[in-house]
């Protein structure tokens, strides 16, 4: 069942690395980024799982919640131009 995991998550990585290479818009490649540091979180949490250390848990957790906020810091960066700070 591993194997088939690690499978899928290979084959998902590569249409995902297409999608970036061959994505239409800007937000298009971002979301793709996004999509493939998800396939990143769930690798980490079956590694973690193969090898009886739920560490890797944690670390997945947090890896998770650092890609949800820098794709949503990098969208509205390039939707709005800034992040928020104050523009003279």
């Amino acid at each position: 069942m591993y194997l088939a995991a690690l499978i899928a998550c290979g084959i998902s990585g590569i249409l995902i690395l297409v999608r970036i290479i061959l994505g239409k818009t800007t937000f298009d490649r971002i979301l793709a980024i996004n999509s493939l540091g998800t396939i990143i979180v769930l690798g980490i949490a079956l590694h973690g799982f193969y090898s009886g250390r739920p560490e890797f848990l944690d670390i997945a957790i947090v890896y998770a919640l650092i890609n949800f906020i820098g794709t949503i810091a990098v969208l509205k960066l390039f939707s709005t131009g800034s992040l928020g700070d104050i523009q003279k």
